[in-house]
C-alpha cells in the first residue's frame, strides 16, 4: 500500500553517523598550514561582493579582460597544434587534465577505499500524480585502515514506478541532507528568520520539488545526493570526511584533492551503484548542480567520462567562469580561507605570488574535458538574484571557446563560432540547444529550475527518447 509523501521525507531525514574528528584543525589553521607548505607569507585579498564597498569587484567590461589571450585549447604546451581526434585523446586532453589535477582541483589518491551500498528503506509513493519508488541509500566507505574516521554517503534514489524501458537518471547535488519529497504542508520558517530569506527558502523548496517532478513525469530517475555527508564544505573538514580518511587525519599536500574533486568522487560512487540497478539506463546517467555544486558537477563531467550528460547551473569562478576575467568573483576569492578548500592547495599560489594569467589552464578547457558528451551550461539573470558576481558573459565566452573540441570530435557546439574575444552573450531565453554543447540563460535567479524543461527536451532528443 502506498504511503503518504511525508513518509519518505521522514526516512530521508534519518540521521547518519557523524564523522569522527581526527586531528582538530580550524579552517584558519589548515589554510595557514597550506600557505606554510607553499612558502606563502600573505595572499592578495579577494574583491568585495558589495558593489557599494570601496574594494568591490569589477563590473566594467572595459576592464574585464586583463589577460585576453587564453591558453589555446588545441595547442600543446610545446607549441604543437592538435588537428586529429587521436592527438586530442592521446596528447592534449591528458596534458590539460594533468594541469588541472596538479594546479587547480587536485588529485584523487590511488588508494581511496571502496564503498559498500545498502538500501536503508524504500517506499512506494505518489508525487503530484506520478507513481514513484523512493529509496534511501547509504554508501559506507571502508575505514578499516583508519577507524577514527567514519564516512557514509547519504542519497535518495527516486525511480518512476511504471516505465516501459530502463530510465535515464540525473544525479543532483543537494544542499544538505536529502529532504524529498517535501511534506504536503511545508514547515514554518524559524520566527527570527528574515522574511526575505523565508520567501527565498520556500521558493527554493518548491523549485526543487518541481524539477524532480518534471524529470520523473518524463520517465527519468533522480538521485538526490548530499555531498557534505562525505566531505564538509569548509577547511576544517579537510582532515575529516573522505579526504581526511585517506590522509589518516593529516593535512593535505599541495596537489591533494579539494572538496570539488571529493564531491565529484562521491557522484562516481553513486554511478557505480546505479549500474547494479536493472531499472536504470546505464548508458544515460547525468550529473547536475548549482553554484558551488555547479562547479562540482562540471568537475565530475571533466574527470569521470562515464557520465553521459551534465546540467551545470550558475557555476561561476572555479566552474564555467574564466579565471582570467576580472569580473565579479576572482581567483583571490578562491584562495582565501572561505573557499580554498574547494581547490588543490597549489591553487593558493595564484593568489600570491602568481596571478590568474599564470595559470596553465582555464575554464574553457575544464568544459572541454567533457567533450563530446552532453553539457548544458545554465545561468539566470542578476535582476532576479543570479548575481553579476558569477560573470555570465565570461562563462558564455568560455563555452564558445570550448566548442572547438566538440567540433574536432565530430559533435556540435553552440553554432555561433568559437571566437571568445568577440563573443557577445545572447539575450535571456535564447535557446542554443542544437548541439551536444548547449547554453541557455533563463530569467530566474540563482537556480537552474527554469531551465529544467529545456534540459529534458534537449537531453531526450540526444538520447533518442520520445
Amino acid at each position: 500500500m502506498k504511503a503518504v509523501v511525508s513518509v519518505v521525507l521522514a526516512l530521508c531525514l534519518l540521521a547518519l553517523p557523524e564523522m569522527a574528528p581526527a586531528q582538530a584543525l580550524t579552517t584558519e589553521q589548515d589554510h595557514q598550514n597550506m600557505m606554510d607548505q607553499l612558502g606563502i607569507q600573505t595572499l592578495r585579498p579577494g574583491p568585495n561582493g558589495d558593489e557599494k564597498a570601496p574594494d568591490h569587484a569589477n563590473y566594467d567590461e572595459a576592464k574585464a579582460n586583463p589577460y585576453p589571450d587564453w591558453p589555446d585549447i588545441l595547442t600543446l604546451s610545446n607549441g604543437q597544434k592538435i588537428t586529429t581526434v587521436n592527438d586530442w585523446w592521446q596528447k592534449r586532453r591528458p596534458e590539460i587534465a594533468e594541469a588541472f589535477e596538479r594546479e587547480v582541483v587536485g588529485r584523487v589518491p590511488a588508494d581511496v577505499p571502496a564503498v559498500t551500498w545498502r538500501v536503508a528503506e524504500s517506499e512506494a509513493e505518489t508525487l503530484q500524480g506520478t507513481d514513484i519508488v523512493a529509496s534511501r541509500l547509504v554508501g559506507h566507505v571502508d575505514n578499516s585502515a583508519y577507524p577514527a574516521i567514519s564516512v557514509d554517503i547519504d542519497a535518495v534514489l527516486i525511480l518512476p514506478a511504471k516505465t516501459k524501458a530502463p530510465a535515464p537518471v540525473l544525479v543532483m547535488f543537494n544542499w544538505g541532507p536529502a529532504q524529498f519529497p517535501a511534506p504536503k504542508v511545508p514547515p514554518a520558517p524559524p520566527k527570527d528568520l528574515d522574511p526575505r530569506m523565508a520567501g527565498f527558502l520556500a521558493a527554493a523548496q518548491a523549485a526543487n520539488l518541481d524539477r524532480i517532478h518534471q524529470l520523473v513525469a518524463d520517465g527519468w530517475g533522480v538521485v538526490i545526493l548530499n555531498p557534505t555527508s562525505y566531505q564538509a564544505d569548509n577547511g576544517a573538514g579537510l582532515t575529516q570526511g573522505i579526504i581526511g580518511l585517506v590522509n589518516k587525519g593529516q593535512p593535505r599536500k599541495p596537489d591533494d584533492w579539494g572538496a570539488l574533486r571529493a564531491w565529484a568522487w562521491g557522484a562516481g560512487r553513486i554511478f557505480d551503484y546505479l549500474t547494479t540497478r536493472p531499472e536504470v539506463d546505464k548508458a544515460h546517467i547525468g550529473i547536475e548542480g548549482v553554484s558551488r555544486y555547479g562547479k562540482a558537477a562540471l568537475v565530475t563531467m571533466a574527470f569521470d567520462q562515464r557520465f553521459y550528460m551534465g546540467l551545470i547551473g550558475s557555476s561561476g569562478e572555479g566552474g564555467a567562469k574564466p579565471h582570467r576575467r576580472n569580473f565579479g568573483e576572482a581567483v583571490e576569492s578562491l584562495t582565501g580561507s572561505g573557499e580554498y578548500h574547494w581547490m588543490a592547495g597549489n591553487f593558493l599560489k595564484y593568489g600570491e605570488p602568481l596571478n590568474a594569467g599564470d595559470l596553465p589552464v582555464d575554464a574553457h578547457e575544464l568544459i572541454a574535458l567533457a567533450a563530446p558528451r552532453l553539457v548544458f551550461i545554465s545561468y539566470g539573470v542578476p535582476e532576479q538574484g543570479d548575481a553579476k558576481w558569477l560573470d555570465q558573459q565570461g562563462s558564455y565566452m568560455a563555452t564558445v571557446a570550448a566548442g572547438r573540441v566538440w567540433k574536432l570530435l565530430g559533435a556540435k557546439d553552440l553554432g555561433v563560432g568559437n571566437d571568445y574575444k568577440t563573443a557577445v552573450m545572447p539575450p535571456p531565453l535564447t535557446d542554443l540547444l542544437d548541439g551536444q554543447l548547449a547554453w541557455r540563460q533563463h530569467i530566474g535567479g540563482h537556480t537552474d529550475a527554469p531551465n529544467i524543461a529545456s534540459f529534458i527536451t534537449w537531453a531526450d532528443r540526444n538520447m533518442g527518447r520520445q
